[in-house]
């Protein structure tokens, strides 16, 4: 088994704590399964770029980007992330470097942790892995997209109210749970590269026989599967991983 990323320096009073969410993507992404499809996607002299966004603590970014070695075949690979919370990015990067140096001969290249909407930061048509754990609880209503002025000054302790928001942002998925992933899933064709792949976590309530049907309806050349699941019945959150590419 491979060790898990140190996230003892994260503020969770504001940033997402890593959970049976965040643990399935670790188990996916190293097992058997998927590494064999990821080293043949790539091969040995491909450098792929693997983003993820909305890291929260950077355990599972930290995670791929330690062990890359043994995931992709090799250590060249170039890793990044994105969050709208500021602090999410601070500890992403603190998370990344202390687990690349306990890791040092099996890691790849961190490049840093943007703050950002989804995607936004990255240019067209660039990523070749995308990982998403997204804002999955169904809610009553989004919490608003932040401005500039909604995000708090990383030199100013936050109140009470700014860690509620920013925690409502990783969890909160407005109608089925859906509305942020929607976004981001709509926005695959533009964001991957041609040996592009994404990995998106999703719930029971977020109904995803129908996101395999919206994906298969991209072309004939789209694929879904699902790759990973939490195995047991855990309420209505019963957990699984699909990973979407295309032929």
């Amino acid at each position: 088994m491979l060790p898990t990323p140190d996230t003892s320096h994260v503020a969770y009073e504001r940033i997402y704590e890593p959970a049976e969410d965040s643990f399935l993507l670790l188990d996916t992404l190293s097992s058997a399964t998927e590494t064999a499809f990821l080293q043949s996607r790539f091969g040995k002299d491909y450098v792929p770029l693997v983003v993820e966004v909305g890291p929260g603590s950077g355990v599972v970014i930290g995670f791929v980007n330690a062990h890359a070695r043994v995931i992709f075949g090799s250590q060249d690979i170039v890793t990044a992330a994105v969050d709208v919370n500021g602090y999410a990015c601070s500890a992403t990067s603190e998370t990344v470097r202390k687990a690349a140096s306990e890791n040092a001969a099996t890691c790849g290249k961190f490049i840093g942790a943007f703050q950002g909407d989804l995607t936004t930061p990255v240019k067209d048509r660039l990523v070749d892995v995308l990982i998403f754990n997204p804002p999955y609880v169904p809610t009553p209503e989004l919490p608003r997209q932040p401005g500039q002025t909604d995000l708090p000054n990383l030199a100013t302790r936050p109140t009470f109210d700014d860690d509620s928001y920013m925690l409502s942002l990783s969890y909160a998925g407005g109608k089925d749970g859906m509305e942020t992933t929607d976004r981001l899933i709509n926005s695959l064709p533009q964001v991957l590269s041609s040996k592009g792949c994404a990995y998106i976590l999703l719930c029971a309530q977020n109904k995803p026989e129908e996101v395999r049907e919206r994906i298969r309806a991209f072309g004939k050349a789209w694929n879904v599967a699902t790759v990973g699941s939490s195995g047991k019945q855990a309420g209505w959150e019963r957990l699984q991983i699909i990973r979407i590419w295309r032929e």
